[in-house]
């Protein structure tokens, strides 16, 4: 997890807002990837906390889209035999 801060927060706060964002996001089931703490004002925070999210890149090899992980061998073979043009 990548904890960001910027102004001038107090050690105790930071654990505290860390604590509580990661109890909010456990309760949904979900694991923090990044959380940044700003201070807008001696009596203000902004808490931006952003989940970590299963993104898989899928492919499409003889019109079939799948992971690269479920080809079989002769997908897998053509996938690296393939020509980027630029």
């Amino acid at each position: 997890m990548k904890i960001t801060v910027n102004g001038n927060i107090s050690q105790n706060e930071i654990d505290a807002i860390i604590a509580e964002e990661k109890e909010r996001f456990a309760a949904r089931g979900k694991e923090i990837a990044t959380i940044e703490i700003s201070e807008i004002s001696p009596k203000e925070l902004e808490v931006k906390t952003r989940a970590k999210s299963d993104i898989r890149r899928i492919r499409r090899i003889t019109g079939y889209l799948s992971t690269v992980d479920r080809f079989n061998d002769a997908k897998q073979e053509e996938l690296k035999n393939r020509v980027v043009h630029f």
